[in-house]
């Protein structure tokens, strides 16, 4: 079609997510098979890669917009713009799971971490007893200085009893089949379960080399 030299593209084909180090194909198709296409970058100059009427240019590309210029009967004709994100992720999927106290007591609020190391590309799952009633809060921080780390806050505000059991957290690597899962269980008890009776009062008086015991009874 010389009025539509381009396959027209759908817009998720104009964003595109490459992991550091891998090709990928800037999908500006032709409908001529034999045109001649010229990929430029964001600064207009043309970028050097292999061209395949069907797919695309295909290469190793640095994160940044491109277009796709084509000739018709001495016109020029530009592609849609096709954006390139550059995002990190290694074969490995470092996990941790922290949780500031294992114990909790009713009323208190339970705050478990979950941490994936040098990987921008994860979906992440909480399972936890209270998941059900879909009880509980889930945020977010992508920190990328001075090292690449997603920290996952799972907060469960006025916990009961019933909040006590397995916290898990389940990372999977976005493109590859690579899944990390770790869990930490939690208790919550009704009420103190500790009892302390001490053996003198909060104000007690000691003679230069005296030797004074303190005592306390727990129960």
């Amino acid at each position: 079609d010389p009025d539509m030299p381009f396959v027209p593209s759908i817009p998720e084909d104009q964003f595109i997510l490459v992991e550091e180090g891998d090709p990928t194909v800037i999908p500006c198709r032709t409908s001529d098979p034999n045109a001649q296409v010229t990929l430029t970058n964001s600064l207009d100059k043309a970028v050097y890669a292999f061209y395949d009427s069907k797919q695309g240019f295909i290469g190793n590309f640095p994160a940044g917009s491109y277009t796709c210029k084509t000739m018709v009967e001495g016109v020029e004709f530009k592609s849609e713009e096709f954006l390139i994100y550059i995002l990190r992720a290694t074969s490995q999927l470092p996990v941790e799971i922290e949780a500031l106290k294992t114990v909790y007591k009713t009323g208190e609020t339970i705050v478990v971490t979950c941490v994936v190391f040098d990987n921008e590309v994860v979906n992440l799952q909480w399972n936890y007893p209270g998941k059900v009633k879909e009880k509980g809060l889930i945020k977010l921080d992508d920190i990328k200085v001075p090292s690449q780390k997603l920290v996952y806050t799972l907060t469960i505000p006025e916990a009961s009893v019933k909040d006590t059991g397995d916290y898990e957290c389940t990372a999977r690597h976005a493109t590859k089949e690579v899944k990390e899962n770790k869990k930490v269980v939690i208790t919550v008890h009704d009420k103190g379960f500790v009892h302390l009776e001490p053996q003198f009062s909060s104000l007690e008086a000691v003679n230069l080399h005296e030797v004074k015991n303190f005592v306390i009874d727990v129960q």
